[in-house]
C-alpha cells in the first residue's frame, strides 16, 4: 500500500523533509528486527485534530523496548510532543495515522543488545481513511500458528515478531481473503495478524485471553470497557476455531482497523452474511462516538488536542 506521507518528519526532535530522512546501511534493526513502534489515529471533527489515547500507546511504546532492554531515549512528554507536533507541523486538518518508532542503529551486527546501544527515534504521519471495508470482510484460518511467549514476547510490539503475520496475510490474500485469522499453539483462536478478534457468541462478546498470544491491543481495551459500560456481557476466555465459526458475529479490533465486522470466515458465513450485526454496529457506532469527541464521558480520558486546549 503506497502511503501519501507528509512532507515533514521527525527524527530525534527535529522535522526534517522527508527525502531526508535516511539511515546507514549497518542500522541494527535493518538487519534483526529490532524496531518498537506504535499506529496512532488521529481524528478530524471538524473544530480539531484528537489524538486516540495518547497515554496509552505510549507507555506501550516504552514497555516493549522494555522486554529487549532497548532504550527509547526521550521522555513521555517529548514523545507526546513529536506526535501531537508531527500532525501540527504538516498542518494536517483531516483524520490520520501516526507512526512513531525507535530502533536500534549504527550497532553493527552485534547481537548483544543493552540499553547502552545506539537508538533512534522517528514519526511520520498520513492522511488516512477505512482500513477495511466497513460492510465486512471475508477471512480464512491461517495454516500458521500465532507465536507464543516461550519463543518470543508477545507483548513487545516489535518489528521483527510481525514476519508471522506477515506470512500469515499472504497466504491469505493467495486465497483471495481479505485477512487471515490466527490460531495459538494449542489450537484455540488468537488473533489477526494486525488485529484482535472479537465474536458474539450466545448473547456474549468474547474476546480469547491473552493467553492465547494474543496482544493486549489498545483498541481491544476500549471495546471491552465501553461494552461493558453499555450493559453488554463482555468476557476474555478461550476461544475454539468451531466456537468462532458458529458465532452469530465476528469482527477485528485494531488502531488500523478500527471496528471491522467479518462476515464470511474460510467460506462460510457469519450470522447471516449481510454485513455487521446488532452487537458489532453498535459497538461501531459508540467507538464513532467516541473518537470524533461526541461521548463527553470519555473525551478528558482518551483524546489529546492537536490544534490548543
Amino acid at each position: 500500500m503506497k502511503l501519501p506521507l507528509c512532507r515533514l518528519v521527525w527524527i530525534d526532535g527535529s522535522y526534517v523533509p522527508l527525502e531526508q530522512a535516511t539511515i546507514p546501511i549497518t542500522t541494527h534493526a535493518m538487519h534483526y528486527g529490532t524496531t518498537i513502534f506504535e499506529g496512532v489515529r488521529a481524528y478530524w471533527n471538524g473544530e480539531n485534530l484528537n489524538v486516540f489515547r495518547l497515554d496509552d500507546h505510549i507507555r506501550r511504546f516504552r514497555r516493549s523496548g522494555g522486554f529487549y532492554g532497548i532504550s527509547l531515549n526521550h521522555t513521555d512528554s517529548e514523545v507526546s510532543d513529536a506526535i501531537t507536533g508531527i500532525c501540527r507541523e504538516n498542518k494536517l486538518r483531516e483524520s490520520c495515522y501516526v507512526r512513531p518508532f525507535y530502533f536500534v542503529g549504527n550497532h553493527g551486527i552485534n547481537l548483544h543488545v543493552t540499553p547502552d546501544a545506539p537508538t533512534v527515534m522517528a514519526a511520520f504521519a498520513f492522511p488516512f481513511g477505512d482500513l477495511f471495508e466497513k460492510g465486512g470482510i471475508s477471512a480464512v484460518t491461517s495454516s500458521w500458528r500465532k507465536f507464543s511467549d516461550a519463543s518470543t514476547p508477545v507483548q513487545a510490539k516489535m518489528g521483527g515478531n510481525y514476519l508471522n503475520s506477515i506470512i500469515a496475510t499472504g497466504e491469505a490474500k493467495k486465497a483471495g481473503a481479505d485477512e487471515a485469522i490466527l490460531l495459538d499453539l494449542s489450537g484455540n483462536v488468537s488473533e489477526a495478524p494486525g488485529e484482535n478478534i472479537f465474536a458474539v457468541i450466545d448473547g456474549r462478546l468474547v474476546t480469547p485471553t491473552l493467553a492465547s498470544s494474543a496482544l493486549e491491543g489498545i483498541t481491544r481495551n476500549t471495546i471491552l470497557e465501553v461494552a461493558r459500560a453499555a450493559g453488554i456481557e463482555a468476557v476474555e476466555q478461550d476461544m475454539t476455531r468451531a466456537e468462532m465459526m458458529s458465532a452469530q458475529e465476528v469482527f477485528l479490533s485494531g488502531t488500523a482497523a478500527e471496528i471491522t465486522p467479518v462476515t464470511i470466515i474460510d467460506s462460510k458465513r457469519i450470522g447471516d452474511g449481510g454485513g455487521p450485526g446488532p452487537v458489532t454496529r453498535e459497538m461501531m457506532e459508540r467507538y464513532t462516538d467516541i473518537v470524533m469527541g461526541r461521548a463527553p464521558e470519555y473525551a478528558d480520558r482518551w483524546l489529546t488536542p492537536v490544534y490548543g486546549a
